[in-house]
């Protein structure tokens, strides 16, 4: 493993504290009474408190030192003196543990008693401290120059996303959006439990990849010999649940589907689906708009949340328009009773990228996605989809060709998709029978024919309205994020490139034990004179640090800076 300077430097203090006799990882409870929110809620001066915390800023001045330290609920700073924590005649604890082998990322364990400073902060007196933790890596530190303007912050998403804990310590604003999607799943099951639903369990790994049209991920069961897949969709299962007699189940499913990967897709992601009997979709739609409006409720205090330009209200009620009305609004066509061939021709005509192995439900929902989703901002239902796209979903009562089915769009995008659910299995068998032959033409989200569901409908199952909701992308809406990824404590990502190995030469090292004997950067000319290294030398010493990125240049208004990466 390729250590950075600062990495050896930590490990190097590790094992001095470990020479002295410190366990740096210590193992017994180390019991809090406190923590910094309760501190500053019911702050009372003198009174003792025991904390934890993460060490992340301190400003030591010989005897004395202020720092910051860092736990869950926030920060506060504390107060270290020479003399109140050594009172003997040993001042090692200070001088040695705290002042040189401590470091701005170590966890500490603290003792002390409240006070306020001459300019009125709440701080920690500390009295005991205790290492917790060792940190061997350094965190980064952002640092505000004198014109207010933040370097070095962490704020790359890539690195934010593939270090999610490293994310969460130096930019706590983002932990709000967990809580709010936490939120957010506590209030749904209140909802849905006040109601009287019952939530439940299915399985993630199926024989069948039933329930949606998606392409899955396959593995194979060793054991039992077969391929299995990891699920798609939940439906079919809780459907078999209302067979068997529940008269209302809900399930928060993790769900996995091997498809593009975007701003709003994750190959792994987060749905919920409720199933009602006896039931249908005009009851579904008052039910979720009702439940949307309790959510973002509780999780916003406001039926109204920002998202980017635009302001969601999630009041109830909804607007509500036919597919058919829609694309005919805005590509002024009508889809009613056109062939295959029409839709084809037309999707082209208008600049839609379709293809042969398309029947007519993909050709409709490239046109409806392509040309109409973008316009619906407001929480909005779009109804009666035509049968050809939707094979779980019973025939419309009274119009030819359509089904019973809603989707809510919010901001150009699915949060919802609801039916009355096909529950007559002689239909259900043809219109799986459909998707197979739209696999044979080369369609790989296709269904697959499911005979134990066909089973269970033949047993019979009681009319029944269903909903699924994107959980990840509503909690975006909630929270103001345009991307996926900041909704997901660690989202999918590309393999992390492997750091070479590096062969350093003295030069090199010259350079880099410079740059680690402090924090903040140096002038690239105070480096170069120190170093004394001749311009061939320099040159080729800095090109090779820069080309293994283990530093980095940036120049400010008034000076050229070189400092560790």
């Amino acid at each position: 493993m390729q250590l950075s300077e600062q990495e050896i430097i930590r490990r190097e203090k590790l094992a001095t504290l470990q020479k002295m006799g410190i366990d740096a990882f210590p193992a017994e409870e180390y019991t809090i009474t406190d923590t910094t929110k309760s501190i500053k809620e019911n702050f009372e001066e003198g009174k003792k408190v025991k904390i934890a915390g993460r060490l992340m800023s301190r400003r030591i001045q010989g005897k004395a030192s202020f720092a910051e330290i860092q736990d869950s609920e926030g920060r506060i700073q504390v107060y270290f003196n020479r003399d109140e924590i050594c009172p003997g005649e040993d001042k090692s604890l200070y001088n040695e543990v705290y002042k040189h082998l401590s470091d701005i990322g170590d966890i500490i364990g603290i003792e002390g008693e409240l006070f306020n400073t001459q300019v009125g902060e709440m701080t920690v007196k500390v009295e005991h401290f205790k290492i917790l933790t060792k940190s061997l890596r350094p965190l980064p530190q952002p640092r505000t120059d004198e014109n207010g303007t933040v370097h070095d912050a962490f704020n790359d998403p890539e690195l934010r996303y593939r270090q999610r804990y490293v994310d969460l310590i130096v930019n706590p604003q983002v932990k709000e959006v967990f809580v709010k999607r936490t939120k957010l799943f506590n209030a749904m099951r209140t909802f849905f439990n006040d109601a009287g639903y019952f939530e439940v369990e299915t399985p993630i790994l199926q024989s069948i990849p039933g329930g949606a049209a998606a392409k899955p991920f396959i593995t194979h069961h060793n054991a039992l010999d077969i391929p299995l897949y990891l699920r798609v969709a939940n439906e079919l299962y809780l459907k078999r649940l209302i067979v068997g007699g529940f008269d209302g189940v809900y399930e928060f499913s993790k769900n996995f589907r091997n498809e593009g990967m975007d701003r709003t897709h994750n190959p792994e992601f987060t749905a919920m689906e409720i199933y009602v009997a006896y039931k249908d979709y005009n009851w579904m739609m008052d039910f979720t708009e009702k439940l949307l409006e309790f959510c973002a409720i509780q999780v916003n205090g406001s039926t109204e949340a920002t998202f980017g330009e635009h302001q969601i209200n999630f009041k109830a009620p909804y607007p509500r328009i036919s597919m058919t009305e829609a694309i005919q609004k805005f590509t002024g066509f009508d889809i009613t009773g056109k062939s295959e061939s029409e839709l084809f021709d037309f999707a082209r005509s208008i600049g839609v990228d379709v293809n042969e192995t398309m029947g007519k439900g993909k050709l409709i929902d490239e046109i409806f996605g392509e040309k109409c989703e973008g316009n619906f901002i407001q929480p909005t239902f779009i109804t009666d989809y035509p049968v050809e796209m939707s094979p779980l979903t019973k025939k419309h009562r009274s119009k030819e060709g359509l089904t019973e089915r809603f989707e809510l769009m919010i901001c150009g995008k699915e949060v919802a998709n609801a039916y009355s659910e096909l529950n007559d299995p002689i239909d259900q068998r043809e219109r799986f029978e459909a998707q197979l032959s739209l696999s044979e033409r080369g369609d790989d989200e296709a269904m697959f024919i499911d005979n134990d569901f066909l089973r269970a409908l033949e047993y019979g199952m009681p009319p029944t309205s269903g909903l699924g909701i994107g959980m990840d992308r509503l909690i975006m809406f909630l929270t103001n994020n345009a991307s996926i990824q900041e909704v997901l404590f660690f989202p999918q990502m590309k393999p992390e490139k492997t750091v070479p190995q590096i062969e350093l030469g003295e030069d090199e090292k010259v350079i880099l034990e410079i740059l680690s004997s402090q924090e903040e950067p140096f002038s690239l000319n105070e480096i170069k004179e120190r170093s004394q290294l001749s311009g061939k030398k320099w040159d080729k010493a800095t090109k090779n640090l820069s080309k293994y990125e283990m530093i980095k240049v940036e120049k400010t208004e008034d000076a050229v800076l070189m400092k560790l990466v």
